[in-house]
């Protein structure tokens, strides 16, 4: 798994082959296409067609429906804002990795019983950052955590550094990539 994983929100079709090229242009090999606009199917199969060597996911995904439809397009991975037992059976069937939103022992401890051990941590900024994930790490240091929201150019190398990141989402990382593409 990539380290980097830009939450890229497509609103126009066209703009995914423009921010997926961005992406590569600035080392990132991967992205989270959120499932929150109209054409975040489409957006999923075109990454996966035009950029064959990235791991495309789907974010944001709440339910069953949306999760057997980014998978049909082509998603590699599924990360949702909270946990669902339905996404994590459809992901389980399909043999696709899962990343749901867990922040409380309670959520940890459902993932766990579903049998995933790396976990989205958002808002992290809301829910304590760093501090939190090191405090639920004690009762729980299997688990991996994704760090999102409120993770930055400022706080990346103090969440890279700790062992149990698996990894930190962010939009963050598609703004520097397109600002890079536009200096050149």
């Amino acid at each position: 798994m990539e380290k980097r994983i830009p939450v890229v929100v497509i609103k126009e079709l066209n703009d995914t082959e423009k921010i997926l090229s961005a992406l590569k242009a600035y080392g990132i090999n991967c992205a989270e296409i959120t499932f929150r606009t109209a054409c975040a199917e489409e957006a999923i199969r075109l990454a996966c067609k035009e950029f064959p060597d990235m791991e495309i996911g789907a974010g944001t995904v709440i339910n069953a429906e949306q999760c057997e439809r980014a998978l049909k397009a082509g998603a590699k991975f599924i990360v949702s804002p909270g946990l669902s037992e339905s996404v994590a059976a459809v992901c389980k069937r399909a043999g696709v990795p899962y990343y749901p939103g867990c922040v409380t022992p309670t959520e940890i401890m459902q993932a766990l019983e579903l049998g995933i051990t790396t976990v989205k941590f958002f808002p992290a900024n809301v829910y304590g950052g760093l501090k939190a994930m090191k405090a639920l790490s004690a009762p729980f240091p299997q688990v991996k955590f994704i760090p999102t929201g409120g993770v930055n150019n400022d706080n990346l190398d103090e969440f890279l550094s700790w062992d149990k990141i698996a990894a930190v989402g962010g939009s963050f990382f598609v703004e520097a990539a397109l600002q890079q593409t536009e200096k050149k």
